[in-house]
C-alpha cells in the first residue's frame, strides 16, 4: 500500500474522540458548496489539518468568503452555513 505524502498530520482527533483526515475533505474541484463542505473545510482548519492558505489556494476560494463561513460556525454552529438561513444568521 503507498501513501500520499502530505504536509502536515494525516488525521485529527475531534472533540467527540472521531478521527478527521484528508479523506473527509471535498474534493478540489468543487463548485457547489453545500453546508457540509462548507463544515469539513472549516473543522479541517480549526483542528489543523490544513492550513488556511491550502484551503484558499486550492478550493479556489476568496478569503472573505472563508472567513465568513469560519464567523459563522463560531457564532451560531454549522447550521449557519446553510443557505436557507443566511437571514436568520445574518448580522445588521
Amino acid at each position: 500500500m503507498y501513501l500520499k505524502k502530505v504536509a502536515g498530520p494525516r488525521a485529527v482527533t475531534l472533540p467527540d474522540g472521531s478521527t478527521f483526515s484528508h479523506a473527509d475533505l471535498p474534493d478540489r474541484k468543487t463548485r457547489r458548496w453545500v453546508a457540509s463542505r462548507k463544515a469539513a473545510l472549516v473543522r479541517g482548519v480549526v483542528y489543523g489539518l490544513i492550513t488556511q492558505a491550502e484551503v484558499l489556494d486550492h478550493y479556489h476560494i476568496s478569503e472573505e468568503e472563508f472567513m465568513e463561513w469560519v464567523r459563522a460556525v463560531s457564532d451560531h454552529g454549522e447550521a449557519a452555513l446553510r443557505a436557507t438561513a443566511l437571514q436568520k444568521y445574518r448580522q445588521l
